[in-house]
């Protein structure tokens, strides 16, 4: 039995073990990484950060060589022990869990880069905790059904990739989206050859020149969870897409856990989008895995 440390933490409910591992010592398998964020038998969590720097694993070259300031790669594993290419709500309290460890700095007005299996992320300090510069984002050719239950019939998704892939599916009314049973996976047709995150939204209209949203979302290899950021950034960028040309590039979505703010901007290499929200540490302790 070994004892490793961990940190509970979250942004919009959307909840972490995090685990420190500088060196990449630890080779956790993916029945560890379920039982630890098992909800009855286990920590209880949405899926596990692992922190580890970027030049002691082999996915940390390709980190170092796109951003050589990229010291900590984030190591992310879904609730079911699977690995996962981006977390955006994971980003930003893996930043959290840094900056508490004394393990990097972020001044007002600097950037910390963080490398996932996604690429380099861009962390900035935000009125509502951080922002996280998810890049590039391109929408998925096309025209996925997806079925759910508390759905009479399939509804039309649009696909959208931040680095890792979501459906976005609009409903007609929030009484809609209340009688969802995400308790039953979703199933798109066809199917993803690597699945998606599917978020079901219901756009609120525009207020003071930002859109608004709410959703629910359904992610692989974990469930309906209370929060998924870049599933609200697929979100938005899927809602500003049907509202046309005239739609605005700032958008606030409203999830279960919370409220994310999602901000579209050009740069040289093409249009990215930012997320924002808030980061939590909950507490730590130690835990004997078998």
């Amino acid at each position: 039995m070994a004892e490793i440390q961990f940190t509970k933490g979250h942004g919009t409910g959307n909840d972490f073990v995090i685990v420190a591992d500088p060196d990449g010592e630890l080779d956790l398998s993916a029945d560890q990484v379920a039982a630890l964020c098992d909800r009855r038998f286990g920590i209880g969590a949405d899926g596990l950060l692992r922190v580890v720097r970027s030049r002691a694993l082999p996915e940390g070259a390709a980190t170092l060589a796109e951003e050589p300031a990229a010291e900590w790669f984030m190591d992310y594993r879904n609730a079911d022990g699977s690995i996962a290419e981006m977390c955006g709500n994971g980003t930003r309290v893996f930043a959290r869990y840094l900056l508490d460890s004394d393990l990097a700095d972020l001044s007002a007005g600097s950037t910390l880069p963080i490398g996932t299996r996604a690429g380099v992320k861009d962390i900035t300090r935000s009125e509502t905790g951080f922002q996280v510069d998810l890049g590039r984002w391109r929408a998925e050719p096309g025209d996925p059904l997806v079925r759910a239950k508390g759905l009479p019939v399939a509804r039309p998704g649009l696909g959208i990739d931040l680095g890792n892939p979501h459906v976005v599916v609009a409903l007609a009314s929030e009484e809609e989206l209340a009688g969802l049973d995400l308790t039953v996976q979703p199933i798109i047709e066809p199917e993803p050859p690597h699945g998606a995150n599917i978020e079901f939204v219901v756009p609120q209209g525009v207020k003071d020149g930002i859109g608004r949203i709410r959703m629910r979302v359904f992610e692989r290899g974990v469930g309906e969870t209370l929060s998924c950021g870049t599933g609200t950034a697929a979100a938005a960028l899927a809602v500003r897409d049907w509202a046309g040309p005239a739609a605005p590039d700032f958008w606030r979505v409203d999830v279960p856990g919370g409220t994310l703010g999602v901000r579209m901007f050009p740069t040289e290499e093409g249009e990215h989008v930012a997320l924002s929200g808030p980061a939590v540490l909950v507490f730590s302790g130690v835990v004997a895995l078998a």
